[in-house]
C-alpha cells in the first residue's frame, strides 16, 4: 500500500472515514452519502485533491478502493484461515487485528492430527511441521503411564507443535499473500453500528485513527474473551465447565521427544489433586511448552493460582526433562464446549475461540478454529443473502453439538474433588487400562467424526445423543438476544 495523501486533505486526517464496498460514504460527520459520488454538481464542489483520493489505497488515511465482501475481526488462526478461504472463494476481504505480527498468544501450542489435516487443506502443513512430528500422547498418573499413539483415522496419524508466535504469523502472512485480502494491523474493532440484528458497520481504531467500515458480512474471531462479540450480545455461561490455564517455555535438549506428555495426576504443593492436568509439548526447536490447566464451574471453582501451580509442576519435571528456567509465563480463561449464546446475527457470526469452540476434555481449540473458519465461509458462499441468526448456531450444533455436550458433562465430573482420586487408579492400573487409555487419547485428540463407524465411535456418538437429550436445556450456542 502507498503511504497515502500529503496534500491539503491532511488537515482533515482526524475526521472519521466511512468505507462501504469500496465507496466512501462520508469524509466528515456531515450528510455526505453514496449518491454524491454519482452527482456531478456535488463532485465539482469538492477540491480536486479529495476526488483523487478515490483512486488511492492508504493505511494512514484509510481510503481503500477495493470492495469488501467480508470483514474479519481478529487475525489469529481462525481469522487468518477464514481470510484464506474467503480469498479462494473470490471474496474481497478486510482482515484486522488489534496487534501487529508476530505476536504471542497463551496456548499449549499442540497441533492434533485434526489440526494438521486443516493445515494440509490450507497448503501450509509442511511449513508448520518441518521435520518435527509427534506420535501421540503419553499419559502419566496414579502410579502408571500409557502410550497412546494417534490412531489411523479420517485425518492423519501425525501431530506436531509450533509456538503461537510463529504459527499465527505464518497464517497471517498466508492470508496477506492473497490479493483479495487487505490487512490492517494495530486495528481494534471499537463499536458496532446495528440496525436490529443487522451489522451495518464497525467503528475501527486503526493506528490511532477512527474509521467506520461496512461489509456485506462480518466474521468475528477475536479470541476467548471476544470483546467485540460481547458488544453484539455474546454471553458466556460460567455455570458450564470452563478452563483456567497457565503456560511457559523452557529450554531443553529433549525438545525432539516424539510424544506429547500429559500428567493427569496434577497435585498442588499441599498434595491435593487438581481437576485438570499438566502438559509438556515438545516443539522440536530446543524448547518445550510446559503448562497446567484446571476445570471450573461457578459452583465448583478451581481454587488455585495457575501460575504458582505451573512453577511447582515445572520443578517436578525439571530433572527428567533437563528443563531450563520458565520464561514467557502467561495465563488465560477458556470458555469451552459451545457454552456461549448469541453467536450470530443477520450478517455476522462468531467462530473459533470466540464461539467457545474448545474441547472441554483437553482445552484444544486450534483445530476447531480452523474448521469453523472454513465452515463460516462455506455458509456465506452457499447463500450470501441468508439470515445467519439461527443458521450459524444450527451449523455449529450439527457439527459439534453432541460431542461438546458429552465432553462438557464428562469434564464436569472432574470438578468434583472425589472423582479423580477414585477413577484415576482404575484407569491407569486397572485391568481395563489397555482399552481405556488409547480410547481416552482418541477422545482427547478430537479424533472421532460422524464418518467413523467403529465400536468406540458408535459408543461415543450414542452417548452424545443421550446426553444431549438429557441436557437439552443447557446452553449450546443459543440465540437469546432480544434482537433475534
Amino acid at each position: 500500500m502507498g503511504t497515502g495523501w500529503n496534500g491539503s486533505a491532511a488537515t482533515h486526517s482526524s475526521l472519521p472515514l466511512v468505507i462501504e464496498c469500496g465507496f466512501i460514504l462520508s469524509v466528515n460527520p456531515v450528510k455526505w452519502t453514496k449518491s454524491f459520488l454519482f452527482n456531478r454538481s456535488r463532485r465539482k464542489a469538492l477540491e480536486a485533491p479529495w476526488v483523487s483520493l478515490l483512486a488511492l489505497r492508504t493505511e494512514t488515511m484509510g481510503f481503500v478502493s477495493t470492495t469488501f465482501d467480508v470483514l474479519i475481526i481478529g487475525a489469529g488462526p481462525s481469522g487468518a484461515s477464514a481470510a484464506v478461504h474467503a480469498a479462494r472463494a473470490g471474496l474481497q476481504t478486510l482482515l484486522i487485528d488489534a496487534s501487529s505480527f508476530p505476536r504471542d498468544k497463551t496456548c499449549g501450542d499442540g497441533l492434533t492430527p485434526r489440526a494438521i489435516h486443516q493445515l494440509e487443506l490450507l497448503g501450509v502443513a509442511d511449513q508448520v511441521t518441518g521435520d518435527y512430528f509427534n506420535k501421540g500422547l503419553k499419559l502419566h498418573g496414579f502410579g502408571g503411564s500409557v502410550e497412546a499413539p494417534w490412531p489411523e483415522t479420517y485425518f492423519t496419524n501425525k501431530g506436531s507443535a509450533m509456538s503461537r508466535m510463529e504459527f499465527d504469523d505464518l497464517l497471517f502472512r498466508l492470508a496477506k499473500s492473497h490479493e483479495e485480502v487487505t490487512t490492517w494491523e494495530n486495528a481494534s474493532a471499537q463499536d458496532p453500528i446495528l440496525r436490529g440484528n443487522f451489522l451495518e458497520g464497525v467503528v475501527i481504531n486503526h493506528a490511532g485513527q477512527e474509521k467506520t467500515v461496512k461489509a456485506k458480512h462480518v466474521i468475528i474471531a477475536d479470541g476467548v474473551r471476544s470483546p467485540f462479540g460481547k458488544k453484539l450480545g455474546r454471553q458466556w455461561h460460567r455455570d458450564e465447565v470452563y478452563g483456567i490455564a497457565a503456560r511457559a517455555y523452557c529450554e531443553t535438549p529433549l525438545s525432539d521427544e516424539p510424544w506429547i506428555h500429559s500428567h493427569v495426576e496434577l497435585r498442588d504443593e499441599d498434595g491435593v489433586v487438581q481437576p485438570g492436568y499438566g502438559w509438556i509439548f515438545p516443539l522440536g526447536n530446543g524448547t518445550v511448552n510446559l503448562g497446567c490447566g484446571a476445570l471450573s464451574t461457578d459452583k465448583r471453582p478451581a481454587k488455585i493460582n495457575t501460575k504458582k501451580l505451573l512453577s511447582f509442576y515445572a520443578g517436578q519435571r525439571r530433572k527428567a526433562w533437563q528443563l531450563g528456567p520458565e520464561h514467557d509465563v502467561a495465563s488465560a480463561l477458556l470458555p469451552m464446549g459451545g457454552a456461549v449464546s448469541n453467536v450470530a446475527g443477520a450478517n455476522w457470526m462468531l467462530i473459533g475461540d470466540s464461539a467457545a469452540c474448545v474441547n472441554p476434555l483437553n482445552g484444544e481449540g486450534i483445530d476447531y478454529g480452523l474448521e469453523t473458519a472454513a465452515m463460516a465461509v462455506d455458509t456465506l458462499v452457499e447463500n450470501p443473502k441468508r439470515d445467519l441468526t439461527l443458521v450459524w448456531p444450527h451449523r455449529l450444533r450439527d457439527a459439534y453439538g453432541e460431542t461438546f455436550m458429552l465432553a462438557r458433562t464428562a469434564a464436569r465430573l472432574l470438578t468434583y474433588p472425589q472423582f479423580l482420586p477414585m477413577a484415576g487408579p482404575l484407569a491407569f492400573r486397572g485391568p481395563l487400562q489397555k482399552a481405556i487409555m488409547p480410547a481416552a487419547a482418541r477422545l482427547m485428540g478430537n479424533l472421532i467424526t460422524e464418518e467413523d463407524k467403529d465400536l468406540l465411535a458408535r459408543g461415543w456418538q450414542a452417548a452424545g445423543s443421550a446426553i444431549s437429550w438429557a441436557r437439552k436445556g443447557s446452553p449450546l450456542w443459543d440465540s437469546t438476544s432480544s434482537l433475534v
